[in-house]
This record gives structure tokens, sequence and C-alpha cells, in this order.
């Protein structure tokens, strides 16, 4: 069975939101799928930015929707 987990952003600098996204993706179970990030973006789009570059071995690719405030990491399968 695959998982789907998101993270909340709001209110993190842009440096306490990458420690959180390496945080969180070290920590999330073999079988996520899907890592539904939540930046906001109408009180400017540092996080956005961050979120968007952010780099890690576990993000296959990323998905950028309608929503602008929001971006989600589709994960590589590991061992499911």
């Amino acid at each position: 069975m695959l998982l789907y987990h998101k993270l909340d952003l709001h209110g993190e600098t842009a440096e306490s939101a990458v420690r959180l996204l390496t945080k969180t993706l070290k920590q999330l179970p073999k079988d996520t799928a899907e890592l539904k990030v939540i930046h906001g973006y109408h009180r400017g789009n540092v996080l956005q930015e961050v979120v968007r570059k952010y780099k890690h071995p576990r993000i296959k690719r990323k998905i950028m929707g309608l929503n602008q405030g929001t971006t989600i990491f589709v994960l590589k399968n590991n061992g499911v």
C-alpha cells in the first residue's frame, strides 16, 4: 500500500524549511509515494522558491499544480 503525506511549512524561514524537508524525507516510510508540501504563496514566494529548488535523492519529480501554494514531491519507490 502506497502512502501519501503532507508537510505544512507556513511560518518557517527558508533555512528551517530546508531542515524540515530533509528531516521529513529521511523519516518518511519507504513506501511513501508522494509528499504534498504546503508553502503558501500570498505572503511572498521565498518558501515556494526554496521548495521548488530543493533537491533530495528520494525525489523523483516535482508537480507544480494550479494551486501555487503547494508543490507535490513524487518520491522514488524504495523497497515496495
